[in-house]
């Protein structure tokens, strides 16, 4: 006989051969994460690259998202195109009038009509670029033209000012040498730039924010200034003003005797003691002598330096300059001029970068994060191990096992493709512990049910695995259309966690169904049982018949109650929406002397910081959190705020954390989370609907709203802030109840199948009470985690955690409660389920008692 059982349980060679070395190769890739730097550094690049890159919240560092001004390339196109004509019609000798050019649109007058239709001949070469349209061009009367910019030919410069900006970021940065930072391009005009262990990005903010457009121009003597500015200057000159307070101002020629392309090279000289600097630029030798001429040409007469159009020195011309050295002069500290120098060398940027997102830590307190979340994970694993264990034995340690390689293999597949380990993703990982061992417990509770039926351990746990199988896949598919969901729509620490989770989903199933199942096939081989194992005790609910559904009135009644008075209260009240869909800077401090002084800080912040301010002492004393609530003025006025609360505070406090997200950001992000929910709800709706019936989909459906509804009314209770990591945490706790829920739809569409003549009502309470044990045991693995999680895991991620505890529990009671009744309430039809020739008679009666024969 046990050569009998041995074959019907045995799982092919080559099966156990690709398995086992899967799990080897994810150790192998694994490995690099438990070593240094400096011991990985005498490996192969291949397999030293493999080591899960830590994102900026656990290693600290900064994050800086650019924006290119659309409007600055506008203008440069325009002016552009304004001289280009000028100098076309000069060329054939065209005489026109009123070329002026405003926005996207050029408008001048031919004075001779005859030769208007010359004239457009000589302005058609302006109307397209590189062989496509990039602007129109149209005949009025009297000899009126219109050239109108398109809006693809602006594209196409903001794509091509992207290219160049990138490299210019790349040379600017470079010069700093801030270790190894990530720069991508981001969309059609941003720039997202990763400096790990940058703490204080104010410099790095500076020289990516200035364009450094550095120009020699002659001062036109033609006309007074005054009259200029009431006036219109001359043409080919414009009025500049200069640093000073109150301004000056200069007329100064528009086209330049020097500029950024002449320059081959920058110095810049400090003195130590008095803390200035000069800098020094060397011309090419074309510009040298060209520089020279002009300089002869023009003495005693006035030339300006202008940076970035300010006036920042002016000086007379007294001799030639012929040896193409030039100082420049102004008025600079040490490190203004290392920063001009710096710019001056990596070329000018061809518009200017605008700062609409920043995220800062300091390594300290994310190397501190780090620590709590590895803790957590720990504790984590530890206690559900030790409830697996508990509950099924040998089979819990089988289970055990299969979860240590599980999260191995999730650290392979994150080192292989690059997924950045954050402190959401640690939260990830947390959450997959219970995931994993939630499909441990669905097979192992199919396993029992099995061999209550046929009575051979060998056959039950064939059919065991086989049988449940489907219905972890069934589960993990909707957490996994979630997960995916927020991948896309998300961004920085929450898309690592979306992306972690989804690579936990992927190897919860091959360690569920098949390393589990080649550990307890190896046991079975080696101690050749008869029956499951005397140390099981995860049966407590075994012959449970509890009506469920005799109360789904009340249950709907009260839920609906909750329901409404959430509505109620966040139509009335409102959510506290964090910074992410608000705009505006949170800053977190910690006082270099004693504990932190909230009272004192909010007095000091609101006599220098516009708008409403708001601090916090946290639990520690000695750190305060400031929150500035988003600034009339765009994404420069949040940047202002920052540097004043720095300003102010700089000299009592260390800056642990600074994040401040501009309207243009927060704006997207509003409108990405919102979509994010809805794709989420519809993904499932359809998912559902195709796995099983209209009416499963309808109370999957129903019973998510439920659980979002509640989970924001804790929001709204709680005053909680509400920003990306709520919607991640909501996305979550809809996939995780979607998850329950599906494995209790499951067991119904199977009895529905083989009782179909069964009142319904009765059918949902048996399938409920066959996997109340799961269900219980699940949710209590899960909770778990996340009270470890929750406890260890630190104050950063506290209330993440704490939503997500609320979803496992309310998501638990919804698929009970309110998903199962919904098929009462739209009459689901058990006909569509029918089997054909089993015995109804007698199955009713054993679903009936509580005691289906499944």
């Amino acid at each position: 006989m046990p050569k009998l059982e041995r074959a019907m349980l045995h799982v092919s060679w080559w099966k156990t051969v690709l398995i086992w070395f899967a799990v080897l190769l994810s150790v192998l890739l694994a490995v690099p994460n438990l070593l240094s730097d400096k011991q990985l550094s005498s490996f192969p690049a291949w397999f030293a690259q493999r080591k899960v890159e830590l994102g900026l919240d656990l290693q600290g560092g900064s994050h800086i998202m650019l924006k290119i001004e659309r409007g600055d390339v506008v203008r440069d196109r325009l002016e552009t195109l304004v001289g280009d004509i000028s100098a076309r019609l000069r060329t054939v000798n065209i005489g026109y009038s009123g070329l002026t050019g405003t926005g996207q649109k050029i408008q001048l007058r031919v004075n001779d009509p005859a030769q208007v239709q010359a004239a457009i001949n000589a302005l058609k070469p302006i109307t397209s670029a590189n062989g496509r349209p990039g602007a129109a061009l149209s005949q009025g009367d009297n000899g009126a033209l219109t050239i109108d910019i398109s809006d693809a030919g602006i594209n196409e410069r903001v794509s091509a000012s992207m290219t160049r900006s990138l490299k210019v970021i790349r040379d600017r940065i470079a010069q700093l040498a801030v270790g190894e930072p990530l720069i991508r391009r981001q969309g059609a005009d941003r720039v997202v730039i990763q400096i790990p262990g940058l703490a204080d990005p104010q410099r790095l903010k500076n020289l990516l924010n200035q364009p450094a457009q550095l120009s020699f121009r002659l001062i036109d003597q033609s006309m007074q200034v005054q009259d200029a500015m009431n006036g219109r200057p001359p043409a080919g000159s414009e009025v500049l003003f200069s640093e000073d307070d109150p301004p000056v101002g200069y007329l100064v020629q528009k086209q330049p005797i020097l500029s950024n392309i002449d320059f081959a090279d920058a110095v810049a000289v400090s003195n130590t003691q008095s803390n200035d600097g000069n800098i020094s630029v060397k011309l090419t030798p074309e510009s040298t002598s060209r520089f020279a001429q002009a300089t002869a040409a023009n003495l005693g007469k006035n030339v300006v330096v202008v940076l970035d159009d300010q006036v920042i020195s002016a000086a007379a011309l007294k001799t030639a300059i012929t040896t193409g050295d030039i100082d420049i002069p102004g008025d600079f500290t040490a490190q203004g001029a290392q920063d001009l120098a710096i710019m001056l060398k990596s070329g000018p940027l061809p518009a200017t970068l605008t700062t609409v997102e920043e995220r800062t830590i300091e390594p300290g307190l994310g190397n501190e994060t780090m620590r709590s979340g590895i803790t957590a994970c720990i504790v984590a694993a530890i206690f559900v191990a030790a409830l697996m264990i508990g509950f099924y034995g040998l089979l819990g340690v089988a289970a055990t096992i299969a979860l240590v390689i599980n999260i191995i293999m999730v650290l392979a597949i994150m080192g292989l493709f690059g997924i950045t380990l954050t402190l959401p993703g640690i939260a990830a990982i947390v959450l997959i512990i219970g995931i994993a061992l939630d499909a441990n417990v669905l097979i192992y509770e199919r396993v029992r049910e099995e061999e209550k039926k046929t009575h051979l351990l060998v056959d039950a746990l064939r059919h065991g695995f086989n049988r449940a199988a489907a219905t972890v896949a069934d589960a993990n598919l909707t957490l996994l259309i979630v997960a995916a969901i927020l991948f896309y729509v998300s961004s920085g620490a929450v898309r690592g966690f979306a992306a972690t989770l989804i690579a936990g989903i992927f190897t919860t199933f091959f360690t569920a169904c098949f390393v589990t199942r080649s550990l307890v096939d190896a046991w079975i081989s080696h101690r050749k049982p008869r029956v499951l194992l005397a140390g099981v005790r995860s049966g407590i609910f075994d012959g449970a018949n509890i009506r469920f559904m005799g109360i789904r009135r009340y249950s709907f009644t009260v839920s609906a109650a909750l329901s409404v008075a959430t509505l109620l209260a966040f139509a009335a009240v409102g959510m506290h929406l964090g910074i992410d869909f608000t705009g505006g800077s949170i800053i977190e401090v910690r006082a270099k002397q004693g504990v932190a002084d909230p009272t004192n800080i909010q007095s000091r912040l609101q006599s220098v910081v516009p708008g409403d301010v708001q601090v916090e002492r946290l639990d520690d004393r000695l750190s305060a959190v400031i929150r500035v609530h988003a600034q009339q003025g765009g994404e420069n006025a949040e940047q202002s705020a920052v540097t004043l609360v720095r300003d102010e505070l700089g000299r009592d406090y260390d800056f642990s954390r600074v994040e401040v997200v501009g309207p243009a950001v927060s704006g997207e992000i509003s409108t990405t989370a919102s979509l994010a929910v809805l794709a989420a709800l519809a993904a499932i709706l359809i998912y559902i609907w195709l796995r099983f019936e209209w009416q499963f989909a309808v109370g999957a459906i129903v019973a998510t709203l439920h659980d979002v509804i509640l989970t924001l009314g804790l929001f709204v209770l709680t005053g909680m802030e509400f920003n990306m990591t709520g919607i991640a945490a909501l996305l979550t706790i809809v996939g995780y109840s979607l998850n329950d829920t599906v494995v209790v739809y499951d067991r119904m569409r199977e009895n529905l199948k083989r009782y179909s003549q069964m009142p319904l009502p009765i059918l949902i309470d048996a399938s409920i009470n066959q996997t109340l044990s799961r269900t219980v045991l699940t949710s209590a693995t899960t909770l778990l985690a996340l009270l470890a999680l929750y406890i260890f895991g630190g104050e950063v991620i506290r209330s993440f955690t704490f939503v997500l505890l609320f979803g496992v529990a309310v998501g638990t009671f919804s698929s009970i409660y309110i998903a199962a009744p919904v098929l009462i309430v739209f009459k689901l039809r058990p006909d569509k389920f029918q089997a054909g020739d089993e015995n109804k008679g007698q199955a009713g009666g054993d679903v009936q008692s509580g005691k289906p024969a499944v």
